[in-house]
């Protein structure tokens, strides 16, 4: 026992450390996704060794404390996506639908077939938007009864796990599909025209993830996603981002991605709402996102049930008061924090002035 728990303390301890050198590689940024699983790991290292040791060696301790040190450096990372955080977005205290904007994002997984079970939530929950993922022109052909309802679309079928779907009841302005780091990743940018009359900025994204079948290295996803940030940055129009963006919202390149974005979190203070992996309830984290910026506050948020993808669809309602969410602010830059940034962006030869700037 002795030498199964030194084992499992040493590899949970690897696994624990290897994200903080930002290496790229899959195998180091795979490690921030199952922070939960890891630090429920090293709790079960605790427990078996308090039953098991007599503690009369040091070595015993020596477990104990390197798997302590797991478990409160785990929780430290997710921590804010549970209940016991404060929430960084307020719920809504608006009455007022006209201001209020309802987003539907769902990765369909391009294989499944299950198009009926998304359609029977899109009229179960009459989002204003629903965004659709990894959808290819079999979808394209399913989904495209919503136009009666939802007639502002804007389509990507692509039958590389890439393609992408708008449909919006809300009228849309200056759209644009654009290819930001790779050609056959695309990402979507559009005004949509809320019922008072206020226009919104928003960005619908896909970046490729790190793994052994996609890319070897984090370097496109992550530079995908700094750079709509850092596009975003200095906008004074709402901005809404939304995607799955095949990262999880505890890691570093996210937590950056809001320093510089300024974007607030509403599952920040309110929970997980894993999306992935539907199939595999052990291996579950948050890789389908809503960030918004401090106009809106938070009316809804819920994951839905499965459409026999192995993502859940999320559904989000925000409301358009500005004058309500002074003083709610997301995580603050710095300088080395931008210095990263632009070394990740530099490297990938894409800029913010790539990413369209749909603006009135």
């Amino acid at each position: 026992m002795e030498i199964a728990l030194s084992v499992a303390a040493v590899v949970v301890l690897l696994v624990t450390l290897l994200p903080i050198s930002h290496n790229p590689h899959w195998l180091v940024r795979g490690a921030d996704f199952p922070r939960l699983q890891i630090a429920i790991l090293a709790a079960v290292i605790i427990f078996t060794a308090l039953l098991s040791f007599d503690f009369v060696s040091a070595w015993h301790w020596l477990i104990v404390q390197v798997a302590g040190f797991c478990v409160i450096w785990q929780l430290w990372w997710i921590f804010p996506y549970t209940r016991f955080s404060a929430s960084e977005v307020r719920p809504s205290e608006a009455s007022d639908a006209l201001g209020e904007i309802s987003l539907l994002t769902s990765n369909v997984l391009t294989s499944n077939r299950n198009a009926d079970a998304l359609l029977a939530l899109v009229a179960q929950y009459q989002p204003d938007v629903l965004v659709t993922l990894e959808s290819d022109q079999w979808w394209q052909d399913r989904l495209d009864v919503l136009e009666k309802n939802m007639p502002h679309t804007m389509k990507c079928p692509l039958d590389n796990l890439y393609g992408m779907h708008v449909y919006s009841k809300l009228e849309l302005d200056q759209s644009e599909i654009e290819f930001l780091v790779e050609e056959s990743v695309p990402s979507m940018h559009t005004l949509l025209k809320l019922r008072n009359g206020q226009w919104v900025r928003l960005h619908f994204l896909h970046p490729a993830p790190p793994s052994p079948t996609e890319n070897e290295e984090s370097s496109e996803r992550d530079a995908e996603l700094l750079v709509v940030g850092k596009s975003v940055s200095d906008c004074e129009l709402p901005v809404i981002i939304t995607g799955d963006l095949n990262d999880v919202a505890w890691s570093a390149t996210t937590r950056l991605f809001r320093k510089l974005s300024g974007l607030l979190d509403p599952r920040v203070g309110r929970g997980m709402f894993n999306t992935f992996h539907a199939g595999i309830p052990v291996l579950r984290w948050p890789l389908d996102h809503v960030f918004h910026s401090a106009h809106f506050r938070l009316s809804v948020i819920e994951r839905l049930p499965t459409i026999g993808s192995d993502h859940f669809p999320l559904f989000v309602r925000l409301s358009f008061e500005p004058d309500n969410t002074r003083g709610e602010v997301g995580p603050s830059s710095d300088a080395p924090s931008l210095d990263r940034v632009d070394s990740i962006i530099r490297e990938k030869a894409v800029s913010a002035a790539d990413v369209p700037v749909p603006e009135k």
